[in-house]
């Protein structure tokens, strides 16, 4: 068992320091003074090799100092949107706050999500998928990805399934998360709900995964609910995430899509979206696909929409392979 009374509270702040993301722990140094750097770097330096029990002192001593404090409640919400508007800026640190107030998350929680991936999967990776899913949706999309990524390959799906269902975290699944958590760091969760996930927030979370995850987790999806993989897939990959192509990678896409298939795709779109297609062309090829385009007559939107799925496919296909990177029928007519 640590003695925490022997641990320096720079020891501490240093091993915390060493489990953060780079990122996180870079932004949070930014805000120290320029004694305070040199004393925690140095302490830094002098940790060594860090075991198991050194690393659950550090974490218990964080704990134990924010449970000696106490912290007066008196306007709170304005006190962090101060702060949070100082970091983020106005417009971000609105839509902060207004997912977070009344309740905000507790210290469990914060200090959960400065933590590296690495760190929390041995945290998690025996746990209900539920809870894990709320904790994805807690974290930052990136670290969130990045676990993903390092959870067992067998529960992926299930995973991002339970992500794009949910609307609200239940009282229940809090509850899971707050007796995983608490074990940990002796804290508790509140249990109200949180409005969180949908189809975004999944295909968000893996198209920042490793490649192979999506390739184990939209067939198993698809396989369990057709539907649900559709509304996924159409928020990880939009027709117009190709007008961002740089020319070069749009002249492998084109190469490989028909001419037909890409004058669909194109009718109905306005002359300025279809400038970075045209633009990938020869001027003699863009001339003649014009002349098509106006020639092609009526078109449904939905003959459209299926032309540019096909298109987007391709494009899928050529991000797989490296050779590309990529950052309802209404009765209509086109």
């Amino acid at each position: 068992m640590t003695d925490l009374d022997t641990v320096s509270n720079a020891e501490r702040a240093a091993v915390i320091l060493m489990l953060m993301e780079d990122a996180e722990a870079a932004r949070l140094l930014g805000s120290l003074e320029p004694n305070e750097l040199q004393q925690l770097g140095e302490q830094m330096i002098a940790l060594g090799d860090v075991d198991p029990g050194r690393i659950t002192g550090a974490i218990e001593g964080f704990v134990k100092l924010a449970d000696d404090n106490t912290m007066t409640a008196h306007d709170r919400p304005a006190q962090v949107r101060q702060r949070m508007t100082r970091a983020l800026g106005e417009v971000k640190a609105d839509s902060i706050m207004q997912r977070i107030t009344p309740a905000g998350p507790t210290r469990s929680l914060e200090l959960a999500r400065w933590l590296a991936p690495a760190v929390l999967l041995p945290l998690v990776e025996d746990e209900h998928p539920q809870a894990i899913a709320v904790l994805l949706l807690l974290l930052d999309a990136e670290p969130a990805a990045e676990l993903l990524s390092l959870l067992p390959q067998a529960i992926q799906p299930d995973l991002v399934e339970r992500i794009a269902r949910m609307r609200q975290a239940s009282g229940h699944a809090m509850d899971m998360l707050d007796e995983l958590l608490s074990q940990r760091i002796s804290q508790r969760f509140g249990k109200s709900a949180l409005a969180m996930g949908g189809a975004r927030e999944a295909a968000e979370l893996i198209n920042m995964a490793a490649r192979s995850v999506s390739g184990t987790v939209m067939p198993a999806i698809t396989q369990k609910d057709a539907e649900l993989a559709r509304a996924i897939e159409a928020e990880m990959f939009t027709f117009e995430m190709l007008f961002e192509l740089e020319p070069m990678a749009m002249g492998k896409l084109l190469r490989e899509v028909e001419n037909e298939v890409l004058v669909d795709a194109l009718k109905g779109l306005p002359e300025g979206e279809r400038e970075p297609f045209f633009a990938a062309m020869s001027s003699r090829a863009a001339d003649g696909v014009r002349d098509e385009i106006e020639e092609r007559g009526r078109l449904k939107k939905s003959e459209m929409f299926a032309a540019q799925d096909a298109v987007i496919k391709i494009a899928r296909k050529l991000a797989d392979d490296g050779e590309i990177s990529l950052g309802a029928d209404d009765g209509e007519f086109v």
